[in-house]
């Protein structure tokens, strides 16, 4: 269900010459049945689409506030873009491995879990621009907003970068994408 959800907003709102090979290309990956995380949210098969679903919902909200309309056909391609291929840096990013736990009866079991197996260790939101910047031409808002979604979690930022402030500041699309992501994990999607 919420992959075709997600092939029929991607294939409605995004128009933009290569976004075809880019959802080709994800069919090859497992990022309709990826988890969102590993532990944090959404942490199952299926997860990362609807995440990417949730933030772009939300993002279509958070557009409709700031500008008191309905979205353009411009600015749907623009959320559905951000919103949708936020997280695109993670197809391919989690294997499921076993480890051993106590049963309700104190008797040692083996579980599934999730860990990340990084295979292009290119960070987080550059990792997706770099991506998508592979099969079709991002803009420079659009860009900078899949770059910074992370807000102050990206590791740059923990390290003492301060370029997600000016990138903020220039891009209001930045601050939007990064408020749909934290909305979507912390409030929706915590409801589940």
């Amino acid at each position: 269900m919420n992959k075709y959800s997600f092939i029929k907003t991607f294939n409605e709102d995004i128009k933009r010459t290569g976004a075809d090979r880019l959802l080709a290309w994800l069919e090859t990956t497992d990022f309709f049945s990826a988890p969102a995380s590993t532990k944090y949210h959404l942490s199952r098969e299926g997860g990362l689409v609807e995440h990417s679903i949730n933030v772009y919902a939300k993002l279509i909200e958070l557009l409709d506030y700031h500008h008191l309309k309905a979205p353009t056909a411009a600015e749907l391609e623009t959320a559905a873009i951000c919103g949708l291929l936020h997280d695109v840096c993670k197809a391919n990013f989690y294997k499921t491995e076993m480890r051993n736990t106590k049963d309700e009866n104190g008797q040692w079991v083996k579980v599934p879990y999730y860990s990340v197996d990084d295979q292009l260790p290119y960070g987080h939101g550059e990792k997706s621009v770099y991506i998508i910047s592979g099969f079709m031409e991002l803009t420079r808002e659009e860009a900078m907003a899949i770059r910074w979604h992370m807000g102050g979690f990206d590791d740059s930022v923990k390290g003492g970068s301060n370029s997600i402030s000016k990138a903020f500041a220039q891009f209001p699309l930045a601050v939007m994408l990064h408020a749909a992501d934290l909305w979507a994990t912390y409030i929706d999607e915590s409801k589940r």
